[in-house]
């Protein structure tokens, strides 16, 4: 019972680090000048005042 217990834990910590290193190559590739990550692109949110 344990060790499936730690084997899903693993499992799960694989997704999390394979996910967030494809993360900031998903959204928008494209802009070289932005590195967009977690659905957040900076390019699109720099305009937005914090005023």
């Amino acid at each position: 019972m344990g060790r499936s217990i730690a084997l899903f834990f693993a499992c799960a910590a694989l997704v999390v680090l394979a996910g967030s290193f494809m993360a900031p190559g998903t959204v928008a590739a494209g802009k070289s000048g932005c590195a967009p990550a977690y659905g957040v692109d900076p390019c699109a949110t720099a305009s937005i005042s914090a005023n």
